[in-house]
């Protein structure tokens, strides 16, 4: 009777992870993936506000519909603040150019930031009144080359604490499990009034933050802050102030959009960069395995351009940077991974595919030429990869890349936390797998000829070119 029990327990369980599983868009049928034509996308939309801008790819294209997610890309003016919000999809964002400082707002955490009680002194002697002390949740530094993480429905803030613009491009996984209002992200807003953005139209559709009508899309709810729908005796109740603050939560007034100047620059109580870096540096950055962490102390941020991390590298050719869950624990519930890529000039990414995931391309500098074939051996993109345009390459379709005289460097989101990929040719490929004779009879060709196409490539993903001419001036 007991083995009884534990093998019908098993099965249970087995069924309940398998069960789990096909509900991961990845294991529905999905008609958007049989895709005859891809090509690349750029932005078609631009939201400005007063210290910046948000560009939106077409979310209804084909290719991002296969892969159920969406990108936008913040440009961030130095002082800018991106103000505090919240979506039903996870976040993945690259940092393209720039630095700052970002708050994530996580339920039931410590406000372990705090101003020492000297200091609430001092300010409440200068400003004339009782001291008021100031603590929040931990502040986050970011840099270029980071990789951000956002879980799901965590309100979170952005700001341009640099001298330089700040730009970041973030996946928004609209088909994650985690969200449970539809298939594209809707975003709430806790302050300002994004409604009175001005929007540009690149391509003749406007776009706004929220759910769309059936007639088309329109200036949503979700463009104001939450509160805008509350009774204003109801705000001023439940934060014990009166009506006239409880006015101001709602921003009706505000003309400045979604990205805000602070003119002074912003006032938070966080460590300096550095301070923060060596922190890190202290507590064993990289060595960590999750099972210490917590959802309070979970990292949510890694740097992904440092050469010293790179997972495979070629002299001749270049290096990639993986970050996966192993990498990067919150990846996990995430269920989203990246790659950096480096491509010096004419180097080539062996022929391959994903054997469990999508990939988002997204070319940060230079050019590549992109050659993506589907499952009937059709040529579905056939063309150049240039600078901040996107191409999606869904699952198991095989593509092969090859960087232009300047050389390439892109960055590439994928829809598993641990992405598996397998290369067609060179050192660990399926074709080095494969027995001589069984080349040698699929191909019609000589044994002595298989042998040759078998063990022509000892590189394993990063291929140099093979004349030796075509070397010039590497991308570093």
């Amino acid at each position: 009777m007991a083995k009884l029990f534990l093998s019908l327990s098993f099965l249970l369980l087995i069924h309940g992870c398998l069960a789990r599983q096909y509900q991961h868009p990845l294991f529905q049928q999905n008609s958007e993936c049989m895709i005859q034509r891809l090509d690349a996308l750029e932005p078609v939309e631009r939201v400005e506000s007063q210290a910046g801008f948000t560009e939106f790819f077409d979310h209804n294209e084909q290719q991002l519909q296969c892969a159920g997610v969406e990108i936008i890309r913040h440009t961030i003016q130095p002082q800018g603040l991106l103000l505090p919000s919240y979506t039903n999809t996870p976040i993945l964002f690259y940092v393209e150019q720039g630095r700052g400082i970002q708050g994530v707002m996580l339920p039931g955490c410590p406000e372990t930031f705090e101003e020492p009680q000297q200091l609430q002194q001092f300010q409440g002697r200068r400003q004339g009144g009782s001291p008021m002390e100031d603590r929040h949740q931990k502040i986050h530094h970011f840099i270029q080359g980071d990789m951000v993480a956002i879980p799901t429905g965590a309100a979170h803030w952005l700001y341009n604490d640099g001298q330089d613009e700040l730009v970041i491009v973030a996946l928004l996984d609209s088909t994650n499990a985690q969200n449970q209002l539809g298939n594209e992200h809707q975003r709430f807003f806790l302050a300002g009034n994004s409604g009175n953005s001005q929007q540009q139209q690149f391509q003749g559709r406007p776009r706004s933050w929220g759910r769309r009508r059936q007639q088309g899309i329109a200036q949503q709810k979700g463009s104001n802050n939450i509160f805008q729908g509350f009774d204003v005796e109801i705000i001023a109740e439940a934060f014990n102030v009166d009506r006239e603050t409880a006015e101001m939560l709602r921003c009706e007034e505000d003309q400045r959009g979604h990205i805000v100047m602070v003119e002074r620059g912003l006032q938070v109580v966080s460590p300096t960069s550095r301070e923060g870096q060596q922190q890190e540096g202290r507590s064993g950055r990289g060595a960590a395995n999750g099972f210490e962490e917590t959802i309070c102390s979970m990292k949510l941020r890694e740097n992904i351009d440092e050469p010293s991390k790179a997972d495979i590298y070629n002299p001749q050719a270049g290096r990639c940077t993986n970050l996966n869950s192993f990498k990067f624990p919150i990846l996990q519930f995430l269920k989203l991974s990246a790659e950096r890529g480096v491509l010096y000039e004419n180097a080539i990414v062996a022929p391959l595919w994903t054997m469990n995931a999508h990939n988002i391309i997204y070319v940060t500098s230079g050019n590549m030429r992109l050659q993506i074939v589907n499952d009937q051996g059709e040529e579905v993109f056939n063309d150049q990869l240039r600078e901040r345009q996107l191409v999606v390459v869904p699952q198991n379709f095989a593509v092969v890349k090859q960087a232009g005289q300047q050389g390439c460097k892109f960055i590439k989101f994928r829809t598993n936390d641990n992405a598996m990929i397998n290369t067609l040719a060179g050192k660990n490929s399926a074709m080095r797998a494969l027995p001589v004779d069984v080349i040698s009879n699929a191909y019609q060709m000589s044994r002595e000829e298989a042998q040759r196409l078998k063990y022509s490539r000892e590189e394993t993903v990063l291929f140099s070119p093979q004349s030796m001419s075509s070397y010039g001036r590497k991308m570093e």
